[in-house]
């Protein structure tokens, strides 16, 4: 594992402060522009020693020839004499650019990771994948920098600060020292005492100047660290503006395609209603000029033949009304199965529980849907059979060939769904309802379809 950059020119109280960003993934956005001729001191360091250990594992032929040179020095050598080759190579070849990330993926995964306590390695991740917070945490590392150099400044400044009050200590010595030699040459000669109460005045001075030093650096560095601290602040709290406004337009984006989405799907199933219930209805009236024809066609001949007069016929429509209303045997039901684009809807618990109760509620599901097909298959009839879904736990994804078969929601009954497909139906098409339920039957009969029994349907369906 390559060891990490040291850390000289970043505070270490700064560093250990991790920005709390969520690092986008790479390809989410537009390529960043990164300047790598500005990358801080420590960022450019560590970039260089994962390039100069991809160097290594790469083939001679695609080495750039700009670092051909210092391939047989060792990692470390590289990436120290040959940083600023290693970061151009970078910077202007993409092959070696691709090369390194390649080596990372497979070497050394966690260079690559943005969410890292480590702010260096953090940027340095954001750099090479060249994210669009890559410019963020250039600008970071650089205040970091720049924060570590002004700490040195500072600290430079309190050791000055410390000289000049051993000095001072060494001073104020002196000048006791002067003293008693002031007090001792007194008592023996006048000349030596003013001599030292000169050099007493003279060290007075200078110690007075060095505390005036000592405050002005003092302040100087308390006024630079609020600066720096408020241009920090600021960075800050513009990047969370910014990235607040990208998840706001995001947040737009996505509504915005759901709501389109949701247009258009509305319209497909609108649009594939009519066109089912428009097919529906020329298939109806194809099959029933059809049958007036072959109605009309021996109605003719025989009036011009001195046959039965129209008048004749009322008591034989007046039956056939009447037996639509009730299709009390099989007979009449395969007549109504007989009928073009006839729709045979069916209650399905209705006429399950009517045959064969003792079956679970599957085995009935299964066991009617079979017979229905079967019928379906004989007849050429379009067949639907409703169950209802509140029991239901996993409902089948389809039903045997040639039967539709459908589940109610689990707040909705068998019997408004059978009203609503009978509702959708276009005018003029013949509908059989098999049902025992006397509600439904006196509501789909206002609505102009056939009710047949159950007991008839399941005569009908089941083998000899």
């Amino acid at each position: 594992m390559i060891p990490p950059t040291s850390g000289d020119d970043v505070d270490p109280q700064a560093a250990n402060e991790a920005p709390g960003t969520e690092s986008d993934p790479p390809g989410s956005h537009d390529a960043t522009v990164v300047d790598w001729d500005g990358l801080p001191g420590p960022l450019r360091g560590r970039i260089a020693e994962l390039a100069a250990a991809a160097l290594g594992a790469m083939r001679p032929g695609d080495v750039p020839v700009r670092l051909r040179p210092i391939t047989r020095f060792t990692v470390a050598k590289r990436a120290k004499l040959g940083q600023s080759d290693l970061l151009a190579a970078m910077r202007d070849s993409a092959v070696f650019h691709t090369a390194v990330l390649d080596w990372c993926r497979k070497k050394h995964p966690e260079a690559l990771e943005q969410q890292q306590a480590d702010p260096l390695a953090a940027a340095t991740a954001a750099v090479l994948l060249n994210t669009v917070t890559a410019a963020h945490y250039v600008e970071l590392i650089g205040h970091r920098v720049e924060h570590g150099k002004l700490r040195e400044q500072r600290d430079s400044a309190v050791s000055r600060a410390e000289r000049l009050a051993a000095d001072n200590e060494r001073l104020r010595g002196e000048l006791e020292e002067a003293n008693r030699l002031a007090r001792s040459a007194e008592r023996h000669n006048s000349s030596d005492a003013d001599r030292l109460r000169n050099r007493l005045r003279q060290q007075g001075v200078r110690l007075r100047e060095q505390k005036d030093e000592v405050a002005r650096l003092a302040a100087e560095l308390e006024r630079v660290t609020e600066q720096k601290d408020r241009e920090m602040a600021e960075l800050v709290a513009e990047r969370d503006r910014d990235r607040a406004r990208a998840a706001e337009e995001r947040t737009r984006a996505e509504r915005s395609d759901r709501e389109a989405e949701t247009a258009r799907q509305s319209a497909r199933e609108a649009r594939r209603g009519d066109e089912v219930r428009l097919a529906l209805l020329l298939e109806t009236l194809e099959g029933s000029v059809a049958g007036l024809r072959r109605e009309l066609g021996p109605a003719r001949r025989g009036h011009d033949s001195g046959g039965h007069k129209p008048a004749d016929t009322v008591g034989g429509v007046r039956a056939q009304a009447a037996s639509t209303e009730d299709v009390s045997d099989v007979a009449a039901l395969d007549r109504l199965l007989a009928l073009p684009a006839v729709h045979l809807v069916v209650d399905g618990y209705n006429v399950t529980k009517t045959g064969y109760p003792e079956l679970p509620l599957a085995d009935q599901r299964d066991r009617l849907a079979h017979q229905l097909a079967v019928l379906a298959a004989r007849s050429g009839a379009e067949v639907t059979v409703v169950f209802d879904g509140a029991d239901v736990v996993s409902v089948p994804r389809s039903g045997p060939r040639g039967v539709r078969v459908l589940f109610s929601e689990p707040d909705v009954q068998a019997d408004d769904v059978i009203r609503e497909l009978v509702d959708a139906e276009p005018d003029g098409r013949q509908i059989v309802v098999a049902t025992s339920d006397r509600e439904v039957v006196n509501s789909v009969r206002r609505r102009g379809a056939y009710a047949v029994a159950s007991a008839v349907l399941l005569e009908r369906v089941n083998p000899l």
